[in-house]
């Protein structure tokens, strides 16, 4: 199988796996929902990422990458919303439409850029990669580090959403003196 076909197949895995988590009116915020994207970053970064450029263009493409994947990330965050369940007092989301139009204009993006590269314009990006010398394992990256950063974002932020979440008040287990008849006076 191409690396192409793989990398096509994983921005399928990723984006069912989101949708899935995230879209609808009531999901829970468990901690494997929580780890979930992790497990699935980390499966998928061995596959494509070979060495990373540490110096000059390429390593400017690979942050620029990451920094559009955290940036895509915080705007998925923003179409979510974050709150305590009115039947579980647990902290759940919700996401619509605009979510689901985020991660798949997103994805389907990256993976049209990744078929244009091997087949629309691989000659005029080749002569851009080698005029600025950035080796083409650091576009690669890029795209990687993108996806992972959106990911990565995404679910650090829920975390903090879910945990910043003013804490129900304590219900009472004690009975109420009051409600007993207790303190009218009557005995």
């Amino acid at each position: 199988m191409s690396t192409l076909a793989q990398a096509e197949i994983i921005n399928v895995a990723v984006l069912l796996a989101v949708l899935e988590a995230d879209l609808g009116p009531h999901r829970k915020i468990s901690r494997f929902r929580l780890l979930r994207p992790i497990l699935l970053a980390a499966g998928i970064v061995p596959l494509f990422l070979e060495a990373v450029v540490t110096h000059g263009h390429g390593l400017t493409l690979e942050i620029l990458g990451a920094v559009l994947g955290a940036l895509g990330g915080l705007l998925a965050l923003g179409l979510m919303r974050v709150y305590r369940s009115p039947r579980t007092d647990k902290p759940v989301s919700a996401a619509g439409r605009g979510y689901a139009f985020l991660w798949i204009t997103v994805i389907g993006t990256r993976g049209a850029f990744s078929y244009g590269a091997d087949h629309w314009f691989r000659d005029p990006l080749g002569r851009w990669l080698m005029s600025n010398g950035i080796p083409v394992a650091a576009l690669t990256d890029a795209l990687i580090f993108m996806a992972v950063a959106m990911l990565i974002t995404r679910t650090a932020g829920l975390a903090l959403r879910s945990r910043a979440l003013v804490a129900p008040p304590a219900r009472r287990h004690r009975r109420d003196p009051g409600r007993l008849g207790l303190n009218d006076g009557s005995w």
